[in-house]
């Protein structure tokens, strides 16, 4: 028995073939839109590549890119078929074509599928390139005079003030490195002197963070030194002052940034999957129904279409058979193979004997 197989008549087979042309053009719009989504969220991801560990978070644009590509082009074929599919004649020549073109759907809708649900799972991956990325990023910004590093500086103040985050998992983690650079410290103080001393790395390490952590939001002036040292400011004590710093780490705030984008994305490629399917399903009845004719000179008389033409559990084992025949076949020709190698090898023995 046929799955979901339908009685169609004229009249039903043009309205289904116009409204699968519609369709596809909206498909195509649809494209268009996943192609724009793929090329901004890259983007917006190159834009702080800096402070990114690995370009595999570009696997999701590119992914989105080349989907939208595609289903621009599967689309735009499409529609020309519902379309040429009106005049019979013009038909015909797309008959041999049609059953590759939907095992192509098929796999097709079975790829925009999987990427969106990599939309959806790629946090913990983005997580781990922003962790070390930042990482690498806060130990580069005292080297306003090396080469290829002396952009870190605005890179990581600009990320700061952009996102309203300080450091990587919060401000202590400037406490933890030197991110002021040897040219502006003055070695002939002893204080200084003392804070390389008492690193075993012979680092100048401070309880202070760079000005973009400050909130202007403040209502004080920003308390950028001595973050921990409450006697050191009037009226100042660091767990209270939650005004002073950024709390939240870059991490945080571009974890969030990127993933509640993606998750977005998403949900629109998870649509236009919907869609996809729903025309792909569509093209199928369109193309059984018009094969089924059961007189060909007579366009005006009924026919049916369907999805499978056997139910779902005869499909699947009728694929199933066909693959174990293929296994077999290869079998019997890898046999065949050793065979003749081990008569030519019997041969070759006897011709040796005598």
């Amino acid at each position: 028995m046929a799955l979901l197989k339908v009685k169609f008549n004229q009249k039903k087979r043009v309205k289904l073939a116009q409204g699968l042309w519609l369709m596809n053009w909206f498909s195509v719009f649809a494209g268009i839109l996943v192609f724009s989504m793929g090329l901004f969220l890259k983007i917006e991801l190159r834009k702080r590549s800096e402070v990114m560990d690995n370009s595999e978070s570009h696997f999701v644009p590119n992914s989105l890119i080349l989907m939208g590509i595609l289903s621009c082009a599967f689309n735009g074929f499409a529609g020309k078929i519902c379309y040429d599919s009106l005049d019979p004649t013009k038909f015909a020549k797309w008959k041999p074509f049609l059953k590759p073109y939907l095992a192509l759907c098929f796999f097709f809708n079975i790829l925009i599928f999987f990427v969106a649900l990599i939309c959806f799972l790629m946090r913990g991956s983005l997580e781990s390139t922003l962790a070390q990325g930042l990482k690498n990023g806060m130990k580069f910004y005292r080297d306003t005079d090396t080469p290829g590093r002396c952009f870190m500086k605005k890179t990581i103040d600009m990320l700061q003030i952009e996102f309203k985050c300080c450091g990587n998992n919060g401000f202590k983690d400037w406490f933890e490195i030197q991110w002021i650079s040897n040219r502006y410290l003055d070695f002939s103080s002893k204080e200084v002197k003392d804070r390389i001393k008492s690193n075993v790395d012979g680092r100048y390490l401070v309880d202070g963070v760079p000005f973009s952590c400050c909130n202007p939001s403040s209502p004080r002036p920003c308390i950028q030194y001595q973050v921990t040292n409450n006697s050191a400011h009037y009226s100042y004590d660091y767990q209270t002052e939650e005004l002073n710093l950024w709390r939240r780490g870059c991490r945080e705030a571009l974890l969030h940034y990127y993933s509640s984008m993606m998750s977005s994305m998403g949900v629109v490629v998870l649509l236009v999957w919907l869609f996809e399917t729903s025309v792909m399903v569509g093209l199928r009845l369109l193309h059984t129904s018009l094969e089924s004719i059961a007189n060909p000179e007579d366009p005006e008389c009924e026919s049916e279409g369907w999805i499978l033409e056997n139910s779902l559990k005869d499909s699947l084992k009728s694929a199933l058979e066909s693959l174990k025949k293929l296994g077999k076949f290869n079998q019997v020709e890898a046999d065949a193979e050793g065979g003749e190698g081990e008569e030519g090898g019997k041969t070759s023995a006897i011709t040796t004997v005598s």
